[in-house]
């Protein structure tokens, strides 16, 4: 009897090629192998992993339908996360890159300091090891193992060059991150969250906690000079943070505007930060949008939906690229609304939605 044979799978244009073993979904493969696929919640519920198939057939695992409906996967569309390769595989994903490839490491972390810069979220800082390095992409997330073996993605909300190691060239080419000996993280509590409710109840300075990254595919494309919309919910604010401080480092020039979006203004939990950051980066225009403001907010800012904003603002994107990060509702919607009423080119929007274990049970957290 023949044993089951692995596949290769090749992701255009990058060219990247992996190895697939017998019975292994796309994603994990990819992952192993340190090429970074798109993906949010690594378990059919959110869609962030689509892509397209060009060549090659599968076979999908559980998966919600709002994440591959009957006529995306009639289309060609699957879900890495999901998609079990039964031949070789070619996949379209222009967020792939060769030089995205950092490699990922497991390294201990211990908690710096934690501050809790609003009712539901903690800014927690972390110190690296002084013998190793992350190199990472602003943007980037990593993933904290729990002792069961569990696992929580967040992204660095700081640029690797934030935190120039003692001795190292701060002087970087351009392009060439440098080692950071720290991160930066903002973790919104999930009341019932195994991990988040151990952050904002017992966890200590000190604390060791163990990490693998980076991961993900959202970071700033540094070949093209076109404006930039940043575009966050929530927490999505954190990778969006780390983008800026890469920009302000490496004296970028392009237009970018930030549109940040939260239920309350509390929710804008770095909102002096960013008005802050605008007098070093004049070409930095700032729009903070309050969906459920309360007559007590006093609040005399933009209202409404933040993704609509953009529109009202910038009613052709065609020339754009857009980054666009939080709840995956906020995602989703920018992403049809943008690229069918905006012109956007489909190939520049870069998204990373954060879908929390709620999310993937099937509840959805909105703005």
């Amino acid at each position: 009897m023949t044993s089951p044979t692995p596949f290769n799978v090749s992701v255009q244009p990058s060219g990247r090629v992996f190895v697939a073993e017998p019975g292994e979904t796309i994603l994990a493969a990819g992952i192993r192998q340190g090429v970074g696929l798109p993906y949010g919640c690594k378990d059919g519920a959110c869609g962030s992993c689509k892509c397209k198939m060009l060549e090659g057939r599968v076979h999908h695992g559980p998966h919600q339908s709002k994440a591959l409906s009957p006529d995306e996967a009639a289309a060609g569309l699957v879900l890495t996360c999901c998609a079990v390769p039964e031949s070789d595989v070619v996949l379209e994903s222009r967020q792939v890159t060769d030089e995205s490839a950092f490699p990922i490491k497991r390294m201990p972390a211990r908690v710096r300091t934690l501050e809790k810069v609003s009712h539901d979220v903690m800014v927690i800082q972390l110190q690296l090891p002084a013998n190793d390095t992350l190199r990472y992409h602003a943007g980037q997330y990593v993933e904290f193992i729990l002792r069961d073996g569990a696992r929580r993605s967040y992204s660095m909300a700081s640029a690797p060059q934030a935190l120039p190691a003692p001795g190292t060239d701060t002087q970087a080419a351009a392009g060439t991150p440098v080692a950071a000996p720290g991160v930066e993280l903002h973790i919104r509590h999930m009341p019932g969250g195994k991990f988040t409710d151990h952050v904002f109840g017992t966890m200590k300075e000190k604390e060791i906690l163990r990490l693998e990254g980076p991961y993900g595919s959202f970071f700033l494309r540094e070949d093209s000079d076109k404006p930039i919309v940043l575009l966050a919910s929530g927490t999505g604010f954190a990778p969006i943070k780390a983008i800026l401080e890469q920009m302000l480092a490496k004296a970028s020039t392009r237009p970018v505007a930030l549109y940040w979006g939260g239920r309350r203004p509390g929710d804008l939990y770095m909102h002096d930060w960013v008005l802050a950051l605008q007098a070093q980066m004049p070409q930095l225009r700032y729009v903070p949008v309050v969906s459920n403001a309360l007559a007590e907010d006093a609040w005399t800012g933009r209202t409404g939906f933040v993704h609509q904003a953009v529109l009202q603002d910038l009613p052709d994107l065609s020339a754009h690229q857009v980054y666009a990060c939080g709840a995956p509702i906020v995602v989703d919607s920018a992403r049809a609304d943008y690229i069918a009423q905006a012109a956007l080119p489909a190939d520049e929007f870069y998204a990373d939605a954060f879908t929390s274990e709620a999310d993937k049970a099937g509840q959805v957290i909105q703005e």
